[in-house]
């Protein structure tokens, strides 16, 4: 009798355990999770624009003609960002980084890792620094998106060095000759005419600051 109570203590812990289990889990030891698939904590809204959480992801939705942003609260230096993204419709998004916004206005500083789920439009690509285009992915590289399901991003920020992974794929390898922000929050970006509309989940980032260069 003795041992078949425990079996039945150990088969009605299973499912708790197997529940906990079924969670998220981090890249790393030294990762940190920006989203606890809950709301909006670590973010802030900067601009018009929706941004909700829908089934564990947060959706932006681009509702008037402007730019929209979500950007950290904290700022970062040298990181490694991990995210998941989904492109809801044509309207083009991106992660800023080392990103300042002019308190009250939409004007940001910094830089772009761009996405678009149109073939051609140079998701990966980096923009920004008041000049717009600086590099793209190499033509055999544009069609890596998938334009209408879930894609994985890991952009790796060293110093001047720009890295970016898309689906396994590493897309670009750049070191920007003369960065004009080193430091800054980083930022999901609605850039839509009204037409945005993206999911992002199982963001977490590894903070380098701190523990000097790596690859």
């Amino acid at each position: 009798m003795r041992t078949l109570a425990v079996v039945l203590v150990v088969a009605a812990s299973l499912p708790a355990q197997q529940k906990k289990a079924a969670g998220p889990k981090p890249p790393g030891e030294d990762w940190v999770s920006l989203f606890n698939g809950k709301d909006l904590t670590n973010w802030k809204p900067v601009g018009e624009e929706k941004w909700t959480i829908e089934d564990g992801a947060i959706h932006g939705q681009g509702i008037t003609s402007k730019y929209g942003y979500l950007a950290t609260e904290k700022t970062y230096k040298d990181f490694h960002l991990k995210l998941a993204f989904k492109c809801l419709a044509g309207g083009n998004s991106g992660v800023y980084f080392h990103a300042t916004f002019k308190e009250g206005t939409l004007n940001i500083t910094g830089r772009q890792v761009e996405i678009d789920r149109n073939i051609g439009r140079h998701t990966g690509g980096v923009y920004g620094d008041d000049r717009g285009w600086w590099v793209w992915p190499a033509p055999e590289n544009e069609t890596v998106i998938r334009p209408h399901d879930w894609n994985e991003m890991l952009i790796r920020v060293v110093g001047n060095r720009y890295r970016v992974r898309l689906n396994g794929v590493e897309v670009l390898d750049y070191t920007h000759p003369s960065p004009k922000y080193h430091d800054g929050v980083i930022a999901l970006q609605l850039h839509s005419g009204g037409e945005g509309n993206m999911l992002f989940k199982d963001i977490w980032i590894r903070d380098l600051t701190q523990r000097g260069p790596a690859n």
